[in-house]
């Protein structure tokens, strides 16, 4: 009877879990709930559509320039004749207006500032996409703290309640007789300790779950974990050379040099220009009236006029030169930036790898000790009870199996996230990745 009323409390309690689990929040909702609300993501995209703008900005230096201008005046003119002393005052308004347009014709400048233009759309481009990759590790970080996190404080209350039936296995042991007073202190000193754990364990557990809602603007109480006995996949391809390779050439932050390093080439040429003649098209249209005069009486007139305009630079007090070698020198600097992102990239990626195939080296060995710490818990409980064991033996060998329960949680998270790292370090981390970390949850 009491093995059926037992069996029909666990299968309520894994009913009760796995209605609970469908409600849980995982890690792909979390990511699209802080793509709205991140303030950093924010800043991203707007800087993204200012970044944009630059485009038009340096097309308009091609195209005319077109104004208008407008006047009116009141004249009083009061005129003296020197020969015979007559005096003339003459009042009278006058108004006009025009349209002016200037079309560049030869402007170099202005051509190398198109082209640089484009170039800083691409920055802007890909300061995005690195944004959206930070995002992406963010939160599978802040998620993963989180689970990582609630499995510490249920080790610490699995411990807890463990301890406990130490500790009064150990006090009915003293009161028969069987064992000394030195087991009920020991498991008194280890339950003490574990609520202090337990105690810790809930505080780390409120500021991460803190840290998640800062990201994703909400708080989840309700995480889906890992699946039991996750199978991790190895990184593919499975070589640290080529996952090198591809971030010397594809990382966000060698994109970044590559693009300021050919604007600071476009640089000198633009800078260079100056040295060289420019030519416009210029045409404007106006009116004009005068008001009547006593002597000439009033005007209207029109005005077209078309023509070209050529200025010709010969000295300007050295600025142009200076600027010029300024221009080569900040263009030697970017290619150093470039060389510098490129081999800081592929020490990232190599170092991701290593994360990646040494934390999967480390799972497999953590769910063996596992395995072996749950048996070590099981024969030193079977050896107290015989008496070949005391009572410290078993409570290390709890201690033991919690604290590898803990690595390997930590160990599997902690691969997951390198894989991201590594992918984010190649330059291709995408809301795909994300989706297959996201598939691993229970």
């Amino acid at each position: 009877m009491k093995t059926k009323i037992l069996s029909s409390l666990i299968g309520l309690a894994f009913a009760s879990t796995a209605a609970h689990s469908v409600h849980a929040a995982d890690l792909l909702g979390l990511y699209n709930e802080a793509k709205t609300y991140d303030a950093q993501f924010a800043a991203a995209r707007a800087s993204l559509d200012a970044g944009r703008e630059r485009l038009p900005q340096g097309r308009s230096g091609l195209l005319p320039i077109i104004g208008a201008s407008a006047n009116t005046n009141w004249n009083e003119t009061k005129t003296k004749q020197l020969a015979t002393g007559a005096k003339f005052d003459t009042d009278y308004n006058s108004h006009g207006w025009s349209v002016n347009l200037t079309q560049p014709l030869f402007r170099w400048q202005n051509w190398v500032n198109y082209t640089q233009s484009e170039q800083a759309v691409a920055i802007a481009e890909a300061q995005f996409s690195q944004a959206s990759q930070d995002l992406i590790v963010r939160v599978a970080q802040a998620y993963f703290d989180v689970l990582q996190s609630q499995e510490a404080l249920a080790s610490a209350e699995a411990q807890k309640k463990a301890i406990s039936e130490q500790l009064e296995s150990a006090k009915r042991n003293f009161e028969v007789g069987t064992s000394t007073i030195t087991d009920t202190h020991e498991a008194q000193a280890r339950y003490d300790l574990a609520d202090a754990q337990l105690i810790a364990a809930e505080s780390e557990l409120s500021v991460r779950r803190d840290v998640l809602r800062s990201v994703v603007g909400k708080a989840h109480d309700d995480l889906k974990p890992l699946k039991a006995g996750v199978e991790i996949p190895r990184p593919a391809p499975d070589d640290i050379n080529q996952w090198a390779k591809q971030a010397e050439a594809a990382n966000i932050n060698v994109q970044l040099a590559e693009s300021s390093a050919e604007i600071a080439d476009q640089e000198i040429s633009k800078q260079r220009a100056g040295h060289l003649p420019t030519l416009d098209l210029v045409a404007s249209h106006g009116k004009s009236y005068v008001g009547n005069q006593p002597i000439f009486g009033g005007t209207d007139s029109k005005a077209n006029v078309v023509g070209l305009q050529l200025q010709i630079p010969i000295f300007s007090g050295g600025a142009t030169w200076s600027k010029d070698n300024e221009a080569v020198a900040l263009h030697q600097k970017s290619l150093a930036d470039l060389n510098n992102a490129k081999r800081t990239a592929a020490l990232q990626a190599r170092q991701s790898y290593v994360g990646v195939t040494s934390g999967l080296a480390q799972v497999k060995a953590l769910e063996a000790a596992l395995v072996s710490s749950q048996s070590a818990v099981d024969s030193n409980k079977l050896g107290y009870e015989v008496g070949v064991r005391i009572n410290i033996d078993v409570l290390n060998a709890q201690s033991q199996y919690f604290d590898t329960r803990q690595k390997l949680m930590k160990a599997r998270l902690d691969t997951l996230l390198a894989q991201l790292k590594l992918k984010a370090a190649a330059g291709n981390l995408n809301e795909g990745d994300l989706k297959a970390v996201n598939a691993l949850l229970d």
